[in-house]
């Protein structure tokens, strides 16, 4: 108390002056209509600057969640439009609850490869969330891989960067198939095979996925035709594409899973005994 005292007296005419400036400009500003309105406009600017840094720094901070949030939403836009007859149409988010034969996990890689020939990314979603091997998994801009191994909070993902995926996948709008498959030089193409000549192709074409598997949709992106190349030993296109997916960045993406691919599958076991 005696140093805050001392500190009074020391500079009470620093402390004086200050105080008849504060009075001043009170007074000042209070008589004359365009002091006020000066003084009024720079306290709403000082503010308002404030005001918004906090905004800013609120959503800064909110965005992981706002994130998460907006995977989710998007698992079950992705759901419902898996389960309509063509996966490219724009989803409408008033779409009805199809009951359809596929469900959508969604999920965040939390490792990834993608300068090797056998690459593969780490999921933090596993069996616990009815994540189970074979499954499908896609991002916003289309496939990304296939599920391999599980555990109960994590799964491993064979790349569509690997040299041992194989994907059944067409040309949009048409019935002409071949197999997509990675020559292990670049991470940005894939290669679609044993395309018949009689296929009418032009570069940039989109590639979809075939639908003839239990593991992806029919219609899901894949890429475009960067170039066309004739295999003159088996009279086949061989198609150069560029993918959709960017497979060096990846973050949040969703698991497939086809309701319908156990009793799909035993069937054909079945079948091939019989044979």
């Amino acid at each position: 108390m005696q140093q805050i005292l001392n500190f009074i007296f020391k500079n009470s005419i620093l402390l004086l002056f200050l105080l008849l400036l504060g009075i001043s400009l009170s007074l000042t500003i209070q008589s004359h209509s365009y002091h006020k309105s000066k003084f009024i406009n720079s306290a709403n600017a000082v503010s308002g600057y404030t005001y918004q840094n906090i905004s800013d720094a609120e959503d800064y901070f909110s965005l992981k969640k706002q994130n998460e949030k907006l995977a989710t939403e998007n698992a079950r836009l992705k759901e419902l439009l898996y389960n309509k007859k063509d996966t490219l149409l724009k989803p409408n988010i008033n779409f009805p609850d199809t009951g359809g034969n596929f469900d959508v996990i969604q999920s965040k890689v939390i490792s990834n490869s993608y300068n090797v020939h056998e690459n593969y990314l780490t999921i933090n979603t596993g069996n616990k969330k009815g994540v189970n091997p074979d499954m499908g998994v896609v991002s916003n801009r289309g496939v990304v891989g296939i599920v391999d191994n599980t555990s109960a909070n994590y799964a491993t993902v064979i790349s569509m960067l690997n040299l041992k995926f194989k994907l059944s996948a067409k040309v949009k709008g048409s019935n002409h198939y071949g197999f997509l498959v990675w020559d292990g030089k670049n991470a940005g193409y894939m290669q679609l095979i044993d395309i018949p000549r009689l296929a009418k192709l032009k570069t940039g074409d989109t590639i979809v996925t075939g639908g003839r598997s239990v593991i992806f949709p029919e219609n899901i992106p894949v890429g475009k035709i960067d170039k066309i190349f004739i295999d003159d030993q088996t009279n086949y296109y061989t198609l150069n594409v560029r993918l959709f997916n960017d497979m060096t960045s990846l973050s949040h993406v969703y698991i497939i899973a086809n309701k319908d691919k156990e009793e799909i599958t035993e069937l054909e076991k079945t079948t091939k005994k019989n044979e």
